[in-house]
């Protein structure tokens, strides 16, 4: 059997396309190296969540794209290399133009999603910004640090735009890694991240970034490496996504419960593949671990880095509930549920979702690996759990995750955010399963949870998820008419 050793020797050569575009974006920032060091003034590579898709094209989980409306002029900014961004601003400014909200996602195209175009025409200043990350989705860089101090220019740039006075962070799905890591640390300074706890002890870079005055997470995931981390396989090994090493923990098995129309698994299965998948999760912690230890010893093929390729691990696979609609099936407590018409109720909500994976894709490269660097996977995609404590039900809640131990951690980072903070959970979308639990994680005495109806995880309405045509109305208009509520309402922000 190949040895873990020359796996990642013989992965070195698949990986030298990507690494070369990595190198190169890496270079031209600052022609740093990758020193962990809290003390270095270096240039790490930067971080990316990927999606399941070889393809150079916009995220499609990402808000949907609009047209520039009437009213709206757009300024190109140039914040540095690989780092475009565009103003999106009212030709006749009015009060609500002294906020600016500021949108970014992980690894996706920002520039032109519907954020930028819907807040911009209710009267807002929208700052899109993209980071210098691997667009391809080929390769998932790591290194969240840098994404922060790409957000922290952008931040500064609007510190001294004329006519803006606050400055509100929009993260959506993987970008509700970026605003609430980036505020965190904002907020509370590197020793926030340099603890016994964090797994990877973030440099002195991120030393006096300017805060922001709020945050609005329009449909946050639990984390970037708690997306490693749920969508880790433990039916295959590390040397292969080809071969199921091990059928009885494989969620696409019919045997094991699985239906592709919609599955209820037995809590038996359940309890066994989730020790299963946190056990694999800490085992490829210490795997990596074990290589940064060898490439600062001499002992590896390279002294700085060296590619760190997991197959079944990368983001959206292999999570159990997004094909048992029990699972994240309902909030613990009630809150507030926007309907199409603008009306609130207050209930437990329950997740309108509908199935949305059909078999295992862990056999797949591009579509399913986590395909980062050793030093990528420990900065960005490592979290630990508690094998006998991890788990989810039917409730929005998931346990036995340390969720200081990483900054990609959504519950984690917010435990530091004290900012007015609205969190937006879309039923229609498997991540509003994460919108509760960051609720009741967040430090901000000004905190909002709510859920829209029928809403999907890039903001259109779920067409699937409706029982009568035309159910859950314009889900579009229904978040953003919200978040203007919240944006505007007198003594938050104006």
């Amino acid at each position: 059997m190949t040895t873990r050793k020359n796996l990642f020797l013989t992965l070195a050569a698949i990986a030298a396309l990507s690494l070369m575009g990595a190198a190169a974006a890496a270079a031209q920032r600052a022609g740093g190296n990758n020193n962990p060091n809290p003390d270095a003034a270096v240039d790490p590579m930067t971080a990316t969540q990927g999606a399941p898709q070889r393809t150079s094209a916009l995220n499609p989980n990402a808000p949907q794209e609009a047209p520039l409306p009437p009213g709206i002029k757009t300024t190109f900014v140039h914040l540095g290399q690989g780092e475009p961004a565009v103003l999106y601003e009212p030709i006749n400014p009015g009060p609500k133009a002294q906020i600016a909200i500021f949108t970014m996602h992980s690894a996706g195209d920002e520039l032109t999603t519907s954020t930028c175009a819907e807040l911009s025409k209710r009267g807002y200043r929208v700052f899109c910004v993209n980071n210098s990350n691997d667009k391809s989705r080929n390769f998932n860089d790591g290194m969240l640090e840098q994404v922060n101090i790409e957000t922290g220019k952008a931040v500064a740039w609007l510190r001294k735009y004329p006519g803006v006075k606050k400055i509100v962070l929009w993260g959506h799905s993987g970008g509700s890694t970026v605003s609430t890591s980036y505020q965190d640390v904002a907020e509370n300074g590197v020793k926030s991240c340099q603890d016994d706890v964090h797994i990877w002890k973030c440099t002195n870079r991120l030393a006096n970034l300017p805060p922001a005055d709020g945050i609005i997470l329009g449909d946050a995931n639990w984390g970037i490496a708690n997306d490693v981390l749920t969508a880790t396989d433990p039916a295959v090994d590390f040397e292969s996504g080809i071969k199921i090493t091990h059928p009885e923990l494989d969620m696409f098995n019919p045997a094991n419960g699985f239906n592709a129309a919609g599955t209820h698994y037995s809590p038996e299965f359940i309890k066994k593949f989730l020790v299963a998948q946190a056990k694999k999760n800490n085992e490829m912690i210490d795997m990596a671990l074990k290589m940064y230890a060898d490439i600062k010893a001499g002992k590896a093929a390279y002294d700085d880095d060296a590619p760190f390729f997991i197959p079944g691990s990368l983001f959206t696979q292999n999570k159990l509930y997004t094909t048992d609609m029990s699972l994240l099936n309902h909030t613990e407590k009630a809150w507030p549920l926007v309907h199409p018409d603008g009306s609130i109720t207050t209930e437990i909500v329950h997740s309108v979702r509908v199935p949305t994976t059909r078999a295992n894709p862990s056999h797949s490269f591009y579509s399913a690996a986590l395909k980062t660097s050793v030093i990528g996977f420990l900065s960005t995609y490592a979290i630990r759990a508690d094998p006998d404590k991890y788990g989810y039900g039917e409730l929005t809640a998931e346990t036995g995750v340390i969720w200081r131990s990483s900054r990609g951690s959504i519950p984690g980072n917010v435990e530091g955010v004290t900012v007015p903070l609205l969190t937006m959970g879309m039923t229609g979308s498997f991540e509003m399963g994460a919108a509760e639990f960051i609720h009741n994680h967040a430090k901000s005495a000004d905190k909002t949870l709510v859920y829209i109806e029928g809403a999907s995880h890039g903001y259109p309405t779920c067409k699937a998820c409706e029982k009568t045509p035309g159910e859950y109305g314009d889900s579009i208009k229904t978040i953003y008419d919200y978040a203007d509520k919240w944006l505007s309402q007198p003594g938050r922000f104006m």
